[in-house]
């Protein structure tokens, strides 16, 4: 922590006067007290019992009076088997809260010269963005701003998933079933438009497949390739997609138009363009809810024949091998792996072959450093052969790959399922968190006050803040419910909940009527609060260092509860504008002036605003 650097160069200078033993930072353990013991921070001398081969108690003592006797920031001291517990002066607090205030970025760091690319979102064009599109958005652009925070230059990308068989999908429905319809005749938001039609899609498809069932042919399957025992609805379930592929006329027709897609038949790609464009529109207007936007862009259409090349120069450079029948593969047999296929025998490239190409391609365009892939833990296998192949090419960034890997999201009711129309849409999600703080606004009636605009925006900040919050507080990896009432509560773990705080904060300066006045340093009298706050605080900087690091945006999440139910005891608890002096006036203002301060940036880096009122 770096406003506790002294502290640490006074006991490394202790253990060297006291002992003879040269220590550096890294060898120096030094944590919060804990509540139970006596004493603000801790030091672990274990190390040096076992060098010394005195008891913790005799090296406690020894180091805690040289340090009482030589650091004026030092008060008191005692020990507890291997840990020496000191307490530090008012002067220490009162200096780093003046020494923080003066700091105008605190917490953010100064550009380290280095990129890094993260790509998220990255939507199919065939539906519209729903729920779990949204974790994974709040994730990379969390994350984004996050290693903006940490000196990095960012550049936010995402891969539009603009080519394929789905694609088809919804482009047939549309054009057998969509009697020249569009989102402007419709009034439907374009991505909800195209998405009714791979729905669309599913539903006649069904209606095909079911009177397949029971017709002579598909009991002649059924009776020639059924397994011992196995009933008729267990069969077709597992046999709709060799239906799809073999039998149906839908897909004959939506694979016919995949293939003058590929062949650049102009009506066909006329008709993707315009559909796709009508997507484009609608993902748009979510992404501008969500406050979310995007350096650059690439798209499936474009990169699906990248990698070829790499495909070349890995068989030159022994990284991929030929098969007799022409396909190439890489063995990753030798680090837990297996062998993966990198290019058919008729020439064409797999998803993995065009990862490569496209990782390349974004070095090509930007020379960036890092690259982090916002993707569902579906993909894990996927991505650590991609980064092991990376690798074994001898790519310059491959060593600062990284997959943000995510659990799934559900809701209370279950799961989700695209083709079947039953996703919950992130417009429909975003508009329900809406409604929930405006029914809870209502109930408490606080922002009536407010111009009718003001209160829609203030709504506005509470809804959404409550949806990113209730997602990004949640560990990445792990597997989430998530339930809109509950999110806007406004006691427990929610945005709201720490929304408040920042609110009571901005409540009190106004009240104030201005910031705190040069007596706040002469403040001597820190109760346990005040001093809790200021620990808080004082971790900032190394939550966002270990977020970056860790490419965790729940921490961030977590350390602002943990420092807004402080401050919500603290406000409780002691008196602020009507302290006892106005020294103490003085310094409960600025003291909650810079956690208001601190509590903004960290959900500014969560990609939440703050409201003024609520």
């Amino acid at each position: 922590m770096l406003y506790l650097t002294t502290i640490k160069h006074s006991y490394i200078k202790a253990v060297q006067t006291a002992f003879g033993i040269e220590l550096n930072e890294n060898d120096v353990l030094i944590n919060e007290t804990r509540k139970e013991f006596d004493g603000d921070y801790t030091f672990v001398i274990f190390p040096l019992v076992k060098t010394l081969g005195k008891s913790p108690e005799d090296i406690g003592k020894t180091l805690g009076e040289w340090l009482v006797t030589n650091d004026e920031n030092i008060i008191g001291h005692n020990t507890i088997k291997g840990f020496l517990n000191l307490t530090l002066s008012f002067q220490f607090w009162t200096e780093t809260i003046k020494s923080i205030s003066k700091v105008s970025n605190y917490g953010i760091s100064a550009p380290n010269g280095k990129k890094v690319m993260v790509e998220f979102a990255s939507p199919n064009t065939n539906k519209p963005l729903h729920l779990g599109h949204i974790r994974n958005i709040l994730l990379g652009w969390s994350c984004s701003k996050i290693l903006q925070a940490n000196g990095y230059e960012v550049i936010k990308t995402q891969v539009i998933n603009d080519r394929g068989i789905a694609i088809c999908k919804s482009m047939l429905a549309w054009q057998k079933f969509g009697n020249d319809a569009t989102p402007t005749s419709t009034q439907i938001k374009g991505d909800h438009f195209v998405g009714e039609y791979y729905v669309r899609f599913e539903q006649e498809l069904m209606k095909e497949y079911n009177e397949f069932q029971s017709s002579a042919e598909g009991i002649a399957i059924y009776d020639g390739l059924k397994k011992e025992g196995q009933d008729q609805t267990t069969f077709f379930k597992e046999y709709k997609n060799k239906y799809f592929n073999d039998h149906s006329a839908l897909g004959a027709e939506a694979k016919q138009m995949l293939l003058k897609w590929e062949a650049k038949d102009a009506d066909t790609v006329a008709l993707w363009q315009k559909m796709n464009q009508w997507v484009y529109d609608g993902f748009d207007v979510t992404y501008d809810k969500l406050g979310v936007t995007f350096d650059s862009l690439y798209y499936e259409s474009d990169t699906y024949l990248l990698g070829k090349k790499a495909v070349d120069i890995g068989i030159k450079k022994g990284v991929f091998y030929q098969e007799p029948d022409g396909s190439v593969w890489v063995n990753l047999e030798d680090v837990g792996m297996d062998r993966k296929i990198v290019m058919r025998s008729d020439g064409t490239s797999v998803y993995i072959t065009q990862d490569i190409g496209t990782a390349q391609q974004r070095y090509a365009d930007y020379g960036i450093d890092k690259m982090v892939y916002t993707v569902a833990d579906e993909q894990d296998y996927h991505f650590k052969v991609l980064f092991e192949i990376l690798k074994r090419l001898d790519e310059p960034f491959a060593d600062g790959l990284y997959h943000l890997s995510y659990g799934m999201i559900d809701l209370p009711t279950g799961k989700m399922k695209s083709r079947e129309g039953t996703v919950v849409d992130a417009d429909d999600l975003i508009a329900e968190v809406i409604a929930e703080a405006t029914e809870m606004s209502a109930e408490r009636g606080e922002i009536v006050t407010l111009t009718e605009a003001e209160q829609i925006n203030t709504l506005r900040k509470i809804g959404l803040g409550a949806l990113k919050y209730f997602i990004i507080k949640v560990q990445p990896k792990k597997r989430m419910i998530f339930d809109p009432k509950e999110s806007v509560d406004m006691q427990g773990q929610t945005g709201p909940y720490i929304q408040n705080a920042y609110v009571r904060i901005q409540s009190i300066i106004r009240k104030a009527g201005s910031e705190a006045s040069s007596d706040a340093y002469l403040y001597v009298d820190i109760n346990e609060q005040e001093k809790t706050l200021i620990k808080h605080i004082m971790n900032f900087p190394d939550i966002v260092k270990e977020a970056g690091e860790q490419y965790d945006p729940s921490s961030i999440a977590n350390y602002s509860y943990a420092l807004a139910k402080d401050f919500h005891r603290f406000y409780h608890d002691v008196r602020i504008l009507n302290a006892e002096t106005s020294e103490a006036k003085s310094f409960r203002i600025q003291l909650s002036i810079i956690v208001g301060d601190v509590l903004s940036k960290a959900f500014d880096m969560l990609g939440i605003e703050m409201p003024e009122r609520m």
